[in-house]
């Protein structure tokens, strides 16, 4: 199965909902994210900040990059005006980096605030019972904007649980959208990846990270 097959089915999928797929570039080469990008994709995912501007550098200047990995304090200042969202705001310290480097560039970054529903060690993000107080602080930030959450489901084969952390995430997220701070604006719900897309959709997310379905394994070895 080529690429384009590969996005055809995607599209398929995605018929009946209104959501964005988000082309996961990771470890993949220029070559094929041309591919991808030739047949109209344009919205692209990075995982880390160094390899999301080589590649930037090297790809047309219509494509709207995003970064989906964790974010390092020192990789802000890189990053910030570089990507049209970062979905992995995982702490307060990281947005009022995210918030200072936004002013100095004289730009409002927008972001996403990644949620960890399920609690899990292994997984960055805010706690569901920090959401209030994390609203609170970032309504006296000006030079971000919270457009959504993320989340990432347990590495599970329970579907059961998997539904019900995305389920969980969307009613965070209907909560939030009729709050009214100049700077929270709930647009995007960016829940699942290869291979939970489909039970995401279902539960409501609009954004779905998607990398070995259309460009398969990852190249670790052709990072260019």
């Amino acid at each position: 199965m080529n690429i384009k097959e590969n996005i055809d089915n995607l599209k398929k999928d995605l018929e009946n909902y209104d959501a964005m797929l988000l082309a996961v570039t990771k470890t993949h080469g220029i070559d094929k994210i041309m591919e991808v990008y030739d047949y109209g994709l344009r919205d692209f995912g990075e995982n880390k900040v160094q390899e999301l501007i080589e590649k930037k550098e090297k790809m047309p200047d219509d494509i709207n990059w995003h970064l989906i990995g964790h974010l390092q304090t020192n990789k802000v200042n890189k990053i910030v005006g570089e990507v049209c969202l970062i979905h992995s705001v995982d702490s307060l310290k990281i947005l009022n980096k995210i918030n200072n480097r936004a002013k100095s560039l004289s730009i409002v970054q927008d972001c996403l605030i990644q949620i960890n529903v399920s609690k899990e060690e292994s997984k960055s993000g805010f706690y569901v019972d920090e959401i209030d107080n994390l609203i609170k602080e970032a309504s006296k930030l000006e030079n971000i904007k919270i457009k959504g959450l993320m989340t990432m489901a347990p590495n599970t084969e329970d579907e059961n649980l998997i539904r019900n952390c995305f389920r969980e995430l969307k009613k965070i997220f209907d909560n939030l959208s009729n709050l009214s701070y100049n700077n929270l604006e709930m647009k995007y719900l960016s829940m699942g990846m290869t291979h939970d897309y489909n039970i995401a959709l279902e539960e409501g997310a609009n954004i779905i990270r998607v990398g070995s379905k259309i460009f398969g394994k990852r190249m670790y070895k052709n990072v260019r």
